[in-house]
């Protein structure tokens, strides 16, 4: 026999339970170098820098 719980979860238990595991928005800033909104902790795609360093190869 397959496992089945001893008790029946309410509904409002099931979502308390994962209200945690959402996903949460991406936090979008401005680059200081380019002034262009890039994603925080992440390199800027526009000028291709990352905590005031070149990290990768710029289109310009």
């Amino acid at each position: 026999m397959t496992p089945l719980p001893k008790r029946k979860y309410a509904k409002t238990r099931q979502r308390l339970r994962r209200q945690h595991l959402r996903q949460r928005r991406a936090t979008v800033t401005t680059c200081p170098t380019c002034a262009s909104p890039s994603v925080a902790h992440q390199v800027c795609y526009t000028c291709g820098r990352y905590r005031g360093r070149q990290v990768l190869e710029s289109e310009d």
